[in-house]
């Protein structure tokens, strides 16, 4: 990208996301600090799961859930049940886009999205790891969870194999070094394009957004220089490349990825979307399209195929927390240290009804209580309020919030 267009992309908004991919990003090799660090991880199943098998036939018994009644960490997680965003009542698939924001009427056509959640936590949680954050999803559609604080989506990464050279592959310095002087440049122009604005007079929201820019620019090259000389840490490459249930696989390696990411402090937040794509995937005894399923209209056949293909992710998250579990760290493990939280911006996506979410936490450290349904429909940004103030975040409101929720106990 030569510099005037690069400075174009950036003047209208996306400097944070060009700047976390392009320049190179941060692995981590800090020095280990005495009390193991927070960690977090959002993941958003995008059409959701199919409630009577989600949520537990008997309240407060997590073995009535016919999907999350053989999770290994159950005493280690939380469901709750009656969360909702507030104004998705005609958003659709749009939802999706509101999950870790809670902005209204996403499928509005002058709809602006706000920040996520995600990046607001990692400017608290970001600062001493290589990576401020991670943000993963299935395939390549240029947007999943996370969106800046201009709400411009920040692209994440699908290609496994690409995801463990970023994180742990030899780097060309030369070719960064290279990379961070050109962007040193991008912000000088416009730091130039901001004072001849400010000279013709020009509005006050524009100057705002160029200091926004290089404010987020500025802090990123110091970050980047700073790991430039850091070696990357050293972990044997353990992705499965067996394409028989490519779907399936590929949902393994991402949480095989992430579990690394937080195992070698590369990053202390990640976002996953689990986003529903276009086609026929296979998982172990199912065929069909996802999306196609997930819209069975009650139909026993579709039904059928759909929770194979619902069992099968839960199969992978229910991995991933065994072995967060099974990691040794401080006085306890790296899943009581790291905050699970996963969701969907449907509570059943073959109605496209946005309410009763399904929704778990898990890890942490909290005093879980297995399954806790409120007593009336509750905004979902209630409980990123309080996991805003359980990570040392002190903001009296989020998206739709009303009220910090209060139910996760250290």
């Amino acid at each position: 990208m030569n510099h005037f267009s690069r400075r174009e992309f950036l003047k209208f908004g996306a400097a944070l996301p060009l700047a976390l991919q392009s320049l190179g990003l941060r692995a981590a090799t800090a020095p280990a600090s005495k009390v193991p660090p927070k960690r977090i991880m959002f993941i958003c199943n995008s059409l959701g799961f199919y409630k009577p098998n989600f949520f537990p036939a008997t309240r407060g018994d997590l073995s009535t859930s016919t999907y999350l009644k053989e999770i290994g960490t159950r005493e280690k997680m939380t469901i709750f049940q009656n969360l909702y965003h507030p104004g998705m009542e005609t958003s659709n698939h749009d939802s999706e886009k509101s999950f870790l924001t809670g902005a209204r009427s996403p499928e509005a056509a002058n709809f602006i999205n706000a920040i996520s959640l995600d990046q607001i936590l990692a400017r608290e949680m970001g600062k001493d790891t290589r990576f401020p954050f991670l943000s993963f999803s299935i395939y390549d559609r240029g947007w999943g969870c996370s969106w800046n604080s201009q709400g411009v989506a920040i692209p994440p990464m699908h290609d496994e194999r690409q995801i463990f050279d970023v994180l742990f592959g030899e780097e060309d310095l030369t070719a960064k070094r290279r990379r961070i002087e050109n962007d040193q440049h991008v912000v000088q122009c416009l730091c130039r394009d901001m004072e001849q604005l400010k000279r013709q007079g020009g509005d006050l929201s524009k100057l705002e957004s160029y200091r926004t820019v290089i404010a987020e620019l500025e802090e990123q090259l110091q970050h980047e220089e700073f790991w430039l000389k850091t070696k990357k840490p050293e972990v044997p490459n353990t992705l499965i490349t067996d394409q028989e249930f490519a779907f399936s696989v590929k949902i393994r390696n991402l949480f095989e990825l992430s579990k690394l990411a937080f195992q070698t402090d590369s990053t202390r937040v990640i976002t996953l979307s689990l986003d529903w794509i276009y086609g026929a995937i296979t998982v172990p005894g199912a065929t069909g399209g996802w999306h196609t399923l997930s819209h069975h209209a009650g139909q026993a056949g579709a039904l059928d195929k759909l929770s194979r293909i619902e069992v099968d992710i839960v199969k992978h998250l229910n991995q991933f927390l065994a072995e967060l579990d099974q990691i040794n760290e401080g006085s306890g493990t790296l899943l009581d240290h790291t905050t699970v939280v996963i969701g969907s911006n449907f509570g059943d996506a073959s109605n496209h009804t946005c309410n009763n979410l399904p929704t778990i936490v898990a890890g942490g450290g909290y005093r879980h209580q297995a399954h806790t349904v409120l007593e009336k429909p509750t905004p979902l940004c209630n409980l990123y309020l309080e996991l805003l103030h359980r990570h040392n975040v002190d903001i009296g409101k989020f998206g739709s919030s009303d009220n910090d929720l209060g139910l996760l106990k250290g």
